[in-house]
């Protein structure tokens, strides 16, 4: 595997001139947490991005100025944007990043094929390959229709050999988790570096009065499989409190049981108490890193999860939680009766400790550190 063109990376000047090219700005999830973070260390750099929908996003990133491919121009972009994905590449390349000392892609839409000048440093914070393209894509081939399923093949094949060709512009890579760095190595055939994102632990507290109703926090789309929590706890009959909306919710809604509760949001107050609150947190997608886990572990309640992605990375088994082995009711089934069995044994300061390996500073001192050799 190549380490990347080699350009000496401890040669910035004192004060780089730095941009950040963020895939797209259309709401506040982990990836825009992570921009949040990246401008805390580089207060000045400009952003760069597909669509940008300001009234979604943090003071934080509305403080900076904030440059637009030709994307955001099209019709219905701050919706539709993920139907442009085959111009996305033309796009990015017509972005001009001259002058710039440093040039940090944010990844997991596309964002890392920009042209960096030739003397500038560029860093690539993978979240992900694009799931698109490459683990997701027959899963969102079979989601559309008509023409686009048609399309889809022809227009994605393109996209592909462009990301894949595109990953030679990063000089390094750094990845979220090590399920990351290993789809990093699978699909563009480089080394990378771990740097998990940065989570606010220190806003989370364990408390004394822990109820017996279990917890699902996440967005209700097929992939982050709500809909196996629900059958598993209707088989159960144990309390379990859903939250999150999404495509999936009112077809959970007219399955779920009395002692299922789902509800479209919380706010931050009422999220942190029954982070602290529940017995254990359910968590069944197999995610690239998984901040809501580390969340509920800083809050000092086990977590439950599915024993795949980047979860493995934050959950320690037997100490913070359990993983079970197989993404099915029936697995989720044995997982909860072996959650039940260990309960007595789990230390809530312990969680809090493993929690605390994923406060933003190690996330600074991370990408302060991959800036050098």
């Amino acid at each position: 595997m190549s380490g990347g063109p080699g350009l000496p990376l401890n040669l910035l000047p004192p004060n780089p001139r730095v941009a950040i090219v963020h895939y797209w700005f259309v709401g506040m999830r982990g990836g825009e947490r992570v921009v949040e973070r990246l401008l805390r260390l580089f207060p000045q750099a400009d952003l760069f991005t597909h669509v940008y929908v300001p009234d979604k996003m943090s003071a934080i990133i509305r403080s900076r100025p904030v440059t637009t491919s030709f994307i955001n121009r099209l019709p219905g972009a701050a919706k539709h944007y993920q139907k442009y994905l085959p111009l996305m590449p033309l796009a990015l390349e017509q972005l001009d990043l001259r002058g710039y000392d440093l040039v940090i892609s944010s990844e997991s839409g596309p964002a890392k094929g920009v042209i960096a000048p030739p003397d500038a440093v560029h860093l690539c914070y993978c979240h992900s390959p694009m799931r698109y393209l490459w683990d997701h894509y027959h899963d969102y081939l079979s989601s559309t229709g008509g023409v686009s399923r048609l399309a889809i093949p022809w227009l994605f094949r393109g996209v592909r050999d462009w990301d894949v060709l595109s990953a030679a512009r990063v000089d390094r890579f750094v990845a979220n988790s090590t399920f990351i760095q290993k789809r990093i190595a699978r699909v563009w055939h480089r080394e990378s570096t771990v740097v998990h994102p940065p989570v606010e632990v220190d806003l989370f507290h364990p408390v004394a009065d822990v109820e017996p109703r279990y917890l699902w926090v996440g967005q209700m789309t097929p992939y982050k499989r709500a809909d196996i929590a629900l059958d598993a706890f209707n088989e159960l009959g144990l309390p379990l409190l859903m939250v999150g909306d999404g495509s999936i919710q009112k077809e959970l809604r007219r399955r779920a049981k009395p002692n299922i509760t789902i509800v479209d949001r919380l706010d931050f107050a009422g999220l942190r108490a029954a982070y602290a609150r529940c017995r254990a947190l359910v968590f069944t997608a197999e995610e690239d890193f998984g901040i809501v886990p580390v969340e509920a572990m800083a809050s000092g309640r086990p977590v439950l999860a599915y024993g795949r992605g980047g979860v493995r990375d934050s959950v320690v088994d037997g100490r913070s939680g359990l993983f079970f082995a197989e993404q099915t009711v029936a697995g989720l089934v044995a997982g909860v009766e072996a959650m039940e069995r260990w309960l007595p044994h789990f230390d809530p300061a312990a969680a809090v400790a493993d929690a605390a390996r994923f406060a933003p500073e190690h996330f600074d001192a991370g990408i302060r550190a991959a800036l050098v050799p």
